[in-house]
């Protein structure tokens, strides 16, 4: 058992890496749709409350990237939008 940490956090991610991978539009959609409910599982296990509307906006996504296969792929938040100079 993992004290402090939420472990679907984990298998959220890893489930996009394996929708990113897929080699055909159905395995790619149900990978989608899988990190969705993991990201979901992980926003209703998290206690503090940025943390689960951060969750809860990659579940969003990724459901709409299993609904559209062209849809952007998982933002890092820790780099850049824009470049600075």
């Amino acid at each position: 058992m993992s004290f402090g940490r939420n472990t679907h956090v984990a298998k959220a991610e890893a489930a996009e890496q394996k929708a990113l991978s897929a080699k055909d539009a159905t395995a790619s959609s149900q990978a989608w749709r899988e990190a969705g409910r993991l990201w979901e599982r992980a926003a209703d296990r998290e206690i503090d409350a940025k943390r689960r509307v951060t969750y809860t906006a990659n579940a969003e996504r990724a459901r709409a990237s299993a609904d559209d296969p062209h849809a952007t792929a998982p933002v890092d938040e820790d780099s850049p939008s824009a470049p600075t100079n």
